[in-house]
């Protein structure tokens, strides 16, 4: 991950020097020889793309690249964003998003919950069939709508295996289990963010230097204590990826660009909005064509 980028540019791993003294292991010779198994762990994948998110943004502005008029990230992401607008501090974030993954981890025991994406369904079908497979002691819902016709599930892996099913037989062109640890965004989350909502009262925040517009209530505000409330919301509540993309749209922005590991959010916003140009920003040729865009 960045290795191509870390070879020409200094701070990419400055960056990640930082986020491993902070966490006291080397991210950097984690996120380049694994093992794997490591660094699926979602206390370590958060920081990991945390890190080379906020890496990117650095080199970004380094080599001269414009300001934002507007923020945002997908679920996680969202970290990211607030960090580079200057919220909290980077080796804040980097300990706080490894404690929400140790917390959202721990939140249900392994096995217990599970996720689900849906292709080629409608929302409105998806969450149908979802309240169709809930039981009092088995629930589904979507928690990660993506772009239309791409909706994620999560809750009881019992319910989640109902709901796909329901979802095969409502006309779901696929309907696939996701190998992750837990069932993130769902109503099992609300321990996790109990916990959570304790520890960021004490991390420092400043108002954003540009808008972030938040998963959790769509809005964007300087008002650090609604930025608090609104991450702790947003650990067990849905991530909104296509409204907000549209949000950008009616906002009047032409382009967007993806600072991180992948490419996985261009996909999406090019199918939200497809007038709006997407550009990703992970290796040297995606920085000079950025830049020159």
């Amino acid at each position: 991950m960045l290795a191509e980028l870390a070879s020409s540019f200094p701070i990419i791993q400055q960056t990640f020097a930082e986020a491993s003294e902070a966490l006291e292991y080397d991210l950097w010779a984690l996120c380049q020889s694994g093992p794997a198994e490591q660094l699926s762990l979602t206390h370590i994948t958060q920081p990991a793309i945390l890190t080379a998110s906020v890496a990117i943004h650095r080199l970004w502005s380094q080599q001269g690249g414009s300001s934002p008029l507007l923020l945002a990230g997908h679920s996680l992401g969202e970290y990211s964003a607030l960090t580079c607008a200057g919220v909290f501090n980077f080796v804040d974030a980097v300990t706080l998003v490894r404690q929400r993954g140790e917390f959202m981890q721990s939140a249900v025991p392994l096995g217990t919950g599970s996720m689900a994406a849906i292709i080629g369904l409608e929302d409105a079908r998806v969450e149908a069939v979802c309240a169709a497979a809930n039981e009092p002691d088995s629930q589904v819902a979507a928690v990660n709508y993506n772009a239309p016709g791409q909706v994620v599930i999560a809750g009881h892996t019992e319910a989640v295996n109902r709901a796909i099913t329901g979802c095969k037989e409502a006309g779901a062109k696929r309907a696939l289990p996701l190998s992750v640890s837990a069932p993130f965004h769902s109503a099992l989350m609300k321990p996790a963010a109990e916990h959570f909502a304790r520890v960021i009262q004490q991390v420092a925040m400043q108002p954003p230097q540009w808008p972030v517009l938040q998963n959790h209530g769509l809005m964007t505000t300087t008002d650090t204590v609604r930025i608090r409330e609104n991450l702790v919301a947003q650990i067990h509540n849905p991530v909104p990826w296509t409204a907000t993309i549209r949000k950008f749209a009616d906002q009047g922005i032409a382009r967007v660009l993806e600072l991180g590991p992948g490419k996985v959010l261009c996909g999406l916003n090019k199918r939200i909005a497809p007038d709006m140009e997407a550009l990703v920003v992970n290796d040297r040729a995606s920085l000079e064509s950025a830049l020159q865009a």
